[in-house]
């Protein structure tokens, strides 16, 4: 028993290993020197980070907030609560917390839109007052759509986020961190309606019967030119921008090569110097492209297996087979590593079960686990089974039953007590018959009386 309870805590913790985020062996990374002042790059189809500047610490996120509050209106939509076209009519709070400094549409009280045009006014040019349109429609309050922010952040494993508002309207208690965003981005992905919006150069919301019709472009250099150029990148599928004092300029970027999807968080950028350049460029933008580059042109899935010879071995009793058994790793583990990295320099450490088992073994039997990594970067681990079956012995298996039969404590008490009672009833017999056999010479002296007859 006490050898399956080791088995169970050992497995216990590789489970709960295996919900820490995974990240790839970073080729060079030091020579990106990023100008923000926290970073991730996340391979999005597998949650692997691929490049790490402070991702989980705490760091103010401005309007990249807004892809939360896109994420809880799509579920609405999917969940049948609201559809795209559903009608939306502008309350007191469209501009709740909303200062002159933030962006907005300008939508009157009482004027009403669809969920998709306002989604489109909350991604596109990052329209406060339509974010706190689409709160309410959420949620029925802005305070109770905050609150289901919180939720949802917790339930994509966010570890450091904490939302005041649907806006990104600056808190000292409004926060998260590069890598939660990223999973929030990531989570946004899923839905087609999304990646339409955030991939929209420009867009025109109809008239309504108190607005003409709203002309604007995407604020994010990587789709569109209108604001900053020379940023434009052609594998880039859309993004979020943000920017206040406290938090300076971020971008939330995805980007698509093939079968390959990054998604880069920059955070803390601003306006940078360039060797070469007469003009200050765009951190933001500049240094999102030259991540998602980075990821593309440095890293490769690759399958690793480590099935082709034996790694170690575990004896067998109870057999005239063989006495022992050969294990070797079964399957396979695909990564994402540098396209630099030699697979025959990964490492692996072997753990068996046991050193000895009893027949019968059969080909296949799980013996233990190999665990594979590059340095300190844990990659995977794979089950070691018997490469072939070995059978038991009838007649050892026997012989061993009889021996651990008599060896059994009980079975030790219940013989010795069957032996002891077994003299007892030996000792009796013999004192009986003693006991009962009459002397010789008194039956004699019986037999030949010779006393005087009255």
């Amino acid at each position: 028993m006490k050898k399956y309870r080791f088995l169970s805590v050992f497995l216990l913790l590789f489970t709960l290993l295996s919900l820490v985020p995974a990240s790839a062996a970073v080729p060079n990374q030091e020579d990106l020197d990023l100008f923000c002042t926290h970073a991730v790059l996340l391979d999005a189809n597998h949650g692997e980070i691929l490049y790490d500047m402070k991702s989980t610490e705490k760091a103010y996120p401005a309007s990249i907030t807004k892809i939360m509050t896109a994420l809880l209106t799509l579920e609405a939509v999917e969940y049948g609560q609201l559809s795209l076209s559903t009608p939306v009519t502008a309350g007191e709070t469209r501009m709740q917390d909303v200062t002159y400094s933030y962006v907005n549409g300008n939508i009157k009280l009482g004027e009403v839109l669809t969920v998709e045009e306002l989604l489109y006014m909350t991604l596109l040019p990052s329209y406060a007052d339509a974010c706190n349109i689409l709160a309410v429609a959420v949620d029925g309050t802005i305070e109770d759509f905050v609150d289901h922010m919180n939720r949802k952040a917790s339930e994509l494993g966010c570890q450091n986020t904490h939302f005041t508002n649907p806006v990104g309207i600056h808190n000292e208690k409004h926060y998260s961190t590069a890598y939660d965003l990223a999973l929030i981005m990531r989570a946004c992905l899923d839905y087609d309606t999304f990646r339409t919006i955030i991939k929209t150069a420009q867009h025109t919301v109809p008239a309504t019967d108190l607005s003409g019709e709203r002309f604007f472009y995407n604020t994010n250099a990587l789709i569109s030119n209108m604001y900053y150029a020379g940023y434009v990148y052609d594998k880039c599928i859309g993004g979020k921008t943000g920017n206040t004092d406290e938090a300076g300029r971020c971008l939330v970027a995805a980007a698509e090569d093939g079968d390959e999807l990054l998604i880069s968080v920059l955070l803390g950028s601003g306006p940078m110097e360039v060797p070469g350049d007469t003009e200050l460029r765009q951190g933001q933008f500049r240094e999102s492209k030259r991540l998602l580059e980075y990821g593309f042109n440095n890293f490769q899935r690759v399958t690793i297996t480590k099935d082709s010879e034996p790694v170690g071995k575990v004896k067998v009793t109870m057999s005239r087979q063989a006495d022992e058994v050969n294990v070797k790793a079964q399957g396979s583990i695909t990564r994402t590593l540098p396209k630099s990295m030699d697979v025959d320099d990964i490492q692996m450490d072997v753990k068996l079960f046991a050193d000895e088992v009893e027949a019968p073994v059969k080909a296949g039997q799980v013996m233990g686990i190999m665990t594979l990594y590059y340095g300190d970067e844990v990659y995977g681990t794979l089950d070691l089974v018997a490469i072939t079956s070995v059978e038991r012995s009838e007649l050892l298996y026997k012989k061993q039953q009889f021996f651990q039969f008599f060896q059994n404590e009980g079975v030790r008490i219940i013989l010795a007590v069957v032996l002891f009672l077994a003299a007892v009833v030996v000792l009796k017999l013999t004192v009986f018959r003693r006991k009962k056999r009459p002397k010789a010479g008194a039956a004699a002296r019986r037999g030949n009386y010779k006393g005087t007859r009255m």
